[in-house]
C-alpha cells in the first residue's frame, strides 16, 4: 500500500533553525521559575531524576481507588501550566483520575524541548525518560493508581517524549496520543530533528517497528496509539502522521490498511484493528489545522476542551476528550444531548431496515453502526472488564470491544437488542 505523503496546502519556506527549533513545539514562553496554577502541586522528590525534570500533578477532589493516570507533556517554550490549557484537568474532574505534568527546564535546554532526539535523554532507565517514569512510581506509591490504566500524551517535543515513553516503557503505559508528534527514532541528533520535522524521514513499518522492538528487552503487550495531526502543519508536517501509523501499527502486528474511515466534526478518523476487532491504532487529520493541541472551547466541562492559547487551537474538535475516550477513562454523554462533541451523522448513529413483524406487530430492525454509536444511542452500555467492552440492551449479548469498529445489532420488539441482523 502505498504512502499517503501529501494532505495539500502550500508550502512554506522555513527560517533559521533556531527559529524552527523554538517552535518545534510550540507554546508560550515561559520562565521555568514562573507563577504555577494553583490546581497543580508541586512533588519535590520523585526519585534520582537524572533528566533533571520538574513535576506537578493535578489530584481531583472524589477520586476513587484503583484510579487510571495521564502523564501530560508540554512543548517548547511550554510549562506544565502552559498545557493545562490543553483541557486534561477539566476531563479528570469529570472522569475521576490522576495527571502528571513532567516540566522541561531551559538549563536542559534553551527552548524548552523534552530532547526527543537524544539517545541518553530517551533510553530506558536513562535521562529524561527515567525521569518521567519515576514520576509515575511517585504517583502510584503516594495514591491508588491502577497499574493497567496508565496513559502518557504530548504536543510536538512532548508527543516525540510520548513516542519515546511508549517505546522504552511498554510494560508501564498501554496507551498514548501523540498530538503533532514524530515516531520514534526519527532522529538522533539536533540537525537530524530538522529533516525529521520536515517530513523527509521515510521508513517501512517493519524498518520502523524494529526501533521501538529495539528499545527494551522487557516482554509486554504494546500500547495502544491515538495520532493527532493538523494538514496544515508546516513545523511537524504531516507526513508524520503516515510514518506514526506505519510505526505502531507494525508494533501491534497489524496491517496499514484502514478498518474504519468515518469523518467526525470535520476530521477525518481511521481505525486499525486487530484480529478481534480491537482498536490498536487510530489517526485524526484535522483539515487546514496548524501545530498544536485540538481543543473545542466553550463546550460543557464534561467534554474537557480547555483553553485556547498559543498552540492550543479552537480547531472545533476536542483531542482531549476523544484520546480520552480511547484510552477508556470515560464514556460519553447521552446522544440527546445537544452541543456535546459525540454529535455524529445519521449514517453513524446506525440506520436501521425493517424485517418482517412478530405476532405483536413489532417489525425486526438491523442497525449497522460503529459499537460507539450502539452506546452513545443507547442500543447498548459499557461491560466487561474495565467497561471496555459493550453488551446489547435488553439480551446483554456482547459485541465486542468499546470502540469506533462496525457492530451489527438487530432490535426484536422495543428496547431489546440482539447481536446480528434481523432473519
Amino acid at each position: 500500500m502505498s504512502k499517503e505523503r501529501s494532505f495539500g496546502g502550500a508550502v512554506r519556506v522555513w527560517g533559521l533553525a533556531a527559529l524552527v527549533m523554538a517552535a518545534a513545539c510550540g507554546g508560550g514562553a515561559e520562565d521555568d521559575t514562573g507563577a504555577v496554577s494553583q490546581s497543580l502541586t508541586a512533588v519535590a522528590s520523585f526519585g534520582s531524576n537524572p533528566g533533571r525534570l520538574s513535576m506537578y500533578e493535578y489530584a481531583p477532589a472524589g477520586v476513587p481507588a484503583n484510579a487510571p493516570l495521564v502523564v501530560a507533556l508540554h512543548g517548547c517554550t511550554q510549562s506544565a501550566d502552559a498545557y493545562v490549557g490543553a483541557g486534561w484537568n477539566q476531563l479528570a474532574d469529570t472522569w475521576k483520575f490522576y495527571v502528571v505534568y513532567p516540566q522541561q527546564s531551559s538549563s536542559n535546554n534553551s527552548n524548552k524541548c523534552f530532547q526527543w532526539w537524544d539517545a541518553a535523554s530517551t533510553a530506558r532507565d536513562s535521562g529524561e525518560a527515567l525521569s518521567i517514569k519515576q514520576m509515575v512510581d511517585s504517583m502510584k506509591a503516594r495514591h491508588s493508581i491502577d497499574p493497567s490504566r496508565v496513559f502518557v500524551t504530548g504536543l510536538s517535543a512532548g508527543a516525540a517524549m510520548t513516542s519515546v515513553m511508549l517505546a522504552t516503557y511498554p510494560d508501564v503505559f498501554s496507551a498514548g496520543a501523540i498530538m503533532a508528534g514524530l515516531p520514534f527514532r526519527c532522529a538522533s541528533s539536533t540537525s537530524d530533528a530538522y529533516t525529521c520535522m520536515g517530513g523527509s524521514v521515510d521508513k517501512t513499518p517493519a524498518q520502523w517497528g524494529a526501533l521501538v522492538r529495539g528499545a527494551t528487552k522487557v516482554t509486554a503487550a504494546p500500547p495502544r496509539v491515538s495520532i493527532w495531526q493538523g494538514t496544515g502543519d508546516y513545523t511537524v508536517r504531516p507526513a508524520n502522521a503516515t510514518e506514526l501509523v506505519d510505526q505502531w501499527t507494525d508494533v501491534n502486528g497489524v496491517d496499514t490498511t484502514a478498518d474504519l474511515t468515518e469523518t467526525v466534526k470535520g476530521a477525518t478518523h481511521t481505525v486499525y484493528q486487530d484480529g478481534s476487532g480491537g482498536a490498536r491504532v487510530e489517526r485524526w487529520l484535522i483539515p487546514n489545522m496548524g501545530h498544536g493541541t485540538a481543543i473545542e472551547p466553550g463546550l460543557a466541562a464534561a467534554a474537557g476542551c480547555g483553553t485556547a492559547g498559543a498552540y492550543i487551537l479552537s480547531a472545533g474538535i476536542c483531542s482531549t476528550y476523544y484520546a480520552g475516550l480511547f484510552f477508556g477513562l470515560g464514556t460519553p454523554p447521552a446522544a440527546s444531548d445537544a452541543g456535546t462533541p459525540d454529535a455524529r451523522s445519521t449514517v453513524d448513529a446506525g440506520a436501521p431496515s425493517d424485517a418482517g413483524r412478530d405476532a405483536a406487530g413489532f417489525a425486526c430492525k438491523t442497525w449497522n453502526a460503529t459499537v460507539y454509536a450502539h452506546v452513545v444511542a443507547g442500543r447498548a452500555v459499557r461491560c466487561g472488564l474495565a467497561n471496555s467492552y459493550a453488551c446489547a440492551v435488553g439480551s446483554g449479548e456482547q459485541i465486542g470491544l468499546w470502540n469506533l469498529l462496525p457492530g451489527t445489532l438487530r432490535e426484536t420488539r422495543a428496547g431489546y437488542y440482539e447481536v446480528g441482523a434481523c432473519p
